[in-house]
This record gives structure tokens, sequence and C-alpha cells, in this order.
């Protein structure tokens, strides 16, 4: 019998992402106490938990998008309803280190169309970046740019390396540290995304910090 190998990581992947997502669980249920030798390892490994959590699913979804497997589920969404969610969670997650607020500029329609499960995972990715280098505040932004939705993270950290800045630009895979694998997703979810030949765009750059910005045609 020929073992499929592919599947098996696949599906592999897929059980320690879902238990992860207990054990994240598990750990929300434990409440802070104010001691800050008590709250703040809970707080990193909570972190941390959720960011190996998303890192299995972008590999699931980038083996599926090598495979030929993924297509975007696209419906009519609020924008303001998204940044909205998702700032609330990343307040829950940071608790009182950073303020995290959303903006959404005037001429935003009331509704879009995206795939908002892809579009979330970008945006959180980004989030979680922020939330491990911003020193006070974090901005989730909403506006239009040519005509495309722009979704955007901002916070006042240091900014991105030029390294980083430099691939993105010349549409190139990077590695530091780690794979790479977030910003590879999220150029993966903007390009995913095409409306009357023109397809969407992650752009990064630095404004007295990091701003990472998703373009949805």
């Amino acid at each position: 019998m020929m073992l499929d190998i592919s599947g098996l990581y696949a599906s592999l992947m897929h059980e320690v992402k879902n238990t992860l997502g207990l054990m994240s669980i598990t750990l929300d249920g434990v409440h802070p106490t104010g001691d800050p030798e008590h709250d703040a390892p809970l707080n990193e490994t909570r972190l941390l938990c959720q960011r190996v959590a998303e890192r299995l699913q972008q590999a699931l979804l980038l083996y599926k998008a090598v495979n030929g497997q993924l297509s975007p589920m696209v419906d009519a969404y609020s924008p303001a309803d998204v940044l909205g969610e998702l700032r609330d969670e990343a307040q829950a997650l940071v608790r009182d280190r950073l303020k995290v607020t959303v903006r959404i500029a005037d001429d935003v329609p009331l509704i879009w169309f995206f795939d908002r499960n892809l579009v979330e995972m970008a945006l959180v990715n980004a989030i979680h970046n922020s939330i491990q280098y911003a020193r006070d505040r974090i901005l989730l932004e909403a506006s239009l740019d040519d005509g495309a939705l722009c979704l955007a993270v901002k916070d006042d950290s240091d900014g991105y390396p030029e390294h980083i800045l430099e691939c993105v630009r010349n549409d190139q895979p990077y590695r530091s540290q780690g794979t790479g694998l977030g910003l590879q997703f999220a150029r993966l979810v903007a390009q995913a995304h095409a409306d009357r030949g023109r397809e969407g765009e992650l752009r990064l750059t630095n404004e007295d910090g990091a701003v990472f910005r998703l373009l949805l045609p």
C-alpha cells in the first residue's frame, strides 16, 4: 500500500492545530492575579500558543495553494465590524500593556467583498507581530487606496528591518529568525483577491513604526 506522506503531514498539522486551540482555551480560563511574575509568563504563553496555531493553519492553506486547492470564499462583510472584532480580541490578549484602537475612513463603504477567514488570518498575524514589538499602541485602520480597500495594522515599534521591506517590495520570500511564513501567507491572501484584472497587494512600510497594509480590490 502506497503511503500518502503529504496527506499524513496535512492531517498531523491539523490535529496539532486543534490541540493548540484547546490549550489556548484552557489558558484563557486562567485569570490574571495582578502579580507580574505570574501574569507576564502566562500572557506570553497564551500569545505563543496562538501564534503556533496560526502558523500551522497558514502552513495548511499554503499546502492547499501549492496543490491548487485554495479558492477564496468571497462574500460581503463590514470592514468596520471585522476590525472591531479583531481589536477586541487583541485588547483582551494584551490586557493593559498596549492600547488597541480602530480608525475607519469616512469614504470606506459599509460592506466589501472578500474572504473573511483568509483576511482575518493575515491581519491577526500582523497584529501579533505588533503585539511583540509595539511600545504603547496598535492602530487597526480601514481606508480606500486607488479604489481598493486598504486594511492596515500600525504600531509604534522600531519598524520593519530594511531587508524585509526590500523582499516585500520585490515580491520575494524572506527568512530571518523564522520561516517568513506569515508574510508569505499574507501575500498569498492578497493575490488571491482579484477584481477586473487587478490583484490584491501586500505593502510594508515604516511610518513612525511598522505599517502592514493589505489591499483588496
